[in-house]
């Protein structure tokens, strides 16, 4: 049996395709960069990050984009050898205009390089590309306001939309209606949507029509999944889904998902999958009901591909960071070496953890609610304006933040940082480190409670930091926000000299 989610922590807004015997999934980043974060499959249990698609400035420039900014709902599609992904960059979410960019990029070697990207509209998010029987392809997005969905054709030979805009589907009466994907079977165009918002009212409904552009009979059993009834459930929130058919004919769908500790989602919004069976009426049914299922039956006929867990430790002897690796809106070229003191991150300090604009943090996404992470670092600072250390963050205005700099007497402190929607407090201890010393960092998580510790020197006893943190501010709910919370290496200098902190390992076990 496959345990849901199969993707764990802060991956939302699945879209999945499947190529041959390989499946690939995409999902949502935000303000997290690289954009999109990609994922490969062979049996839809097990599942390995690849590539991001974006990992250029020139595919995506998140520079000064909000917190929940940047990238939304990533849909990849494939025809004729050709593998496209369509994204929406979120530039400002103020109404009356959201300022929802939208484009497509391509390759043909999906762990190759992609395209530069070709700019579609900014009438809406959540866009798709759907490939039509008849050769045609269209793009389908939500239009902002939650307005109803949009259709257009989009000629995949000149990389433009063409023809009429068409408003095909205005929605159910649960509202926000968002997330559309299409498909056909059986001679029925189906129109997959989200609705209620993404939060505890989520929920998947599905409509169809005999005419792409409508009008789209919605199902009278809808929505075909939600847990808004079903408080008890392990997984929450669900909704925003894709679905994807094997080789051998079975149908499956890959959803968003969280799992809150009371009332309280710190792993932000994740994918589950559902297995689908069709009614004798054409409509699509999750096996076991509409309450998303904790346990999945897989595949039948696909042998099982399990990956390589990724590792709990780093000891950056690697001359290139790991796929999972992530930062706040730029990439880290210039900003990291893993070259220049080998065995050993070295990460430049530019702007303070509050810019949206160039942030010098090293994130991994948390993954399990009981978590230790630890690590070493050595850095001497000489002005209160440098400091670095470990950050436990969910955006740049929620945040516990560990650092070692100095006090304006010239005195190297340890001092903790919390921000709560950007209102910052701070309490600091003297802390003698000699330009000789280590310093290790920790963090122990057990439910909703984190503390901090250190030790000076590789023979140092360890020492709690401060007392415990409360961490419910990492959450979805009281940041508010779409992700997830992160422990990062952070370091930053206000002087302009870029002075370097470095890093022997990072190192997070992820219990049970």
């Amino acid at each position: 049996m496959i345990r849901n989610p199969v993707l764990k922590g802060f991956c939302p807004d699945p879209s999945v395709v499947r190529v041959g015997d390989d499946y690939y999934l995409a999902t949502s980043t935000f303000e997290w960069w690289p954009g999109v974060r990609l994922w490969h499959s062979r049996d839809l249990e097990h599942w390995q990050q690849i590539q991001s698609p974006l990992r250029r400035r020139s595919q995506l420039d998140m520079v000064g984009n909000p917190n929940n900014g940047g990238i939304w709902a990533p849909d990849i599609s494939y025809k004729d050898g050709i593998f496209y992904l369509v994204y929406t960059d979120v530039k400002t979410q103020k109404q009356p205009y959201y300022n929802t960019h939208n484009y497509v990029v391509w390759t043909d070697n999906i762990n190759g390089e992609w395209s530069e990207p070709v700019y579609l509209n900014s009438m809406g998010f959540d866009p798709s590309l759907f490939h039509a029987p008849d050769g045609r392809t269209y793009l389908v997005n939500m239009r902002n306001g939650f307005k109803g969905i949009l259709l257009q054709e989009f000629d995949l030979s000149r990389k433009e939309l063409v023809g009429e805009i068409r408003t095909i589907f205005n929605g159910t009466d649960r509202g926000f209606t968002e997330g559309p994907h299409l498909y056909w079977h059986d001679d029925w165009y189906y129109l997959l949507v989200a609705e209620g918002g993404t939060g505890y009212r989520h929920c998947v409904t599905i409509a169809r029509s005999r005419d792409i552009q409508g009008p789209y009979v919605i199902d009278p059993d809808n929505p075909i999944l939600s847990s808004v009834d079903a408080s008890h459930a392990m997984l929450q929130k669900a909704g925003h889904a894709d679905l994807v058919k094997t080789q051998n004919g079975q149908w499956y769908m890959f959803h968003l998902c969280s799992q809150p500790e009371n009332g309280i989602s710190i792993l932000g919004r994740e994918t589950a999958i559902q297995k689908i069976s069709w009614t004798d009426d054409g409509w699509i049914r999750p096996v076991g009901g509409r309450i998303p299922q904790e346990m999945v039956a897989p595949p039948e006929g696909l042998h099982t591909c399990a990956f390589p867990d990724e590792p709990t430790m780093d000891d950056f002897d690697s001359p290139v960071l790991q796929p999972f690796y992530t930062s706040l809106r730029i990439p880290l070229d210039g900003v990291i070496s893993l070259t220049e003191r080998s065995g050993w991150l070295r990460l430049f300090g530019q702007e303070s953890i509050t810019s949206r604009h160039h942030v010098s943090l090293v994130a991994r996404r948390q993954t399990s609610h009981s978590c230790t992470v630890k690590t070493c670092m050595e850095f001497h600072p000489d002005f209160p304006e440098q400091a670095a250390g470990l950050c436990y963050i969910y955006n740049n205005e929620n945040y516990h933040l560990l650092v070692l700099s100095m006090n304006d007497a010239n005195m190297s402190v340890l001092r903790l940082e919390t921000s709560i929607h950007g209102s910052v407090t701070r309490q600091e201890i003297l802390l003698s480190v000699t330009k000789e010393d280590s310093l290790h960092l920790g963090l122990s998580v057990v439910g909703l409670t984190a503390q901090f510790s250190y030790a000076v020197g590789l023979d140092g006893d360890w020492i709690d930091a401060f007392t415990p943190l409360d961490i419910s501010i990492l959450s979805d709910e009281k940041a508010p926000g779409f992700t997830g919370a992160h422990f990062a290496l952070y370091c930053h200098d206000m002087t302009g000299q870029r002075k370097p902190a470095d890093f022997d390992y990072l190192n997070i076990w992820h219990h049970a």
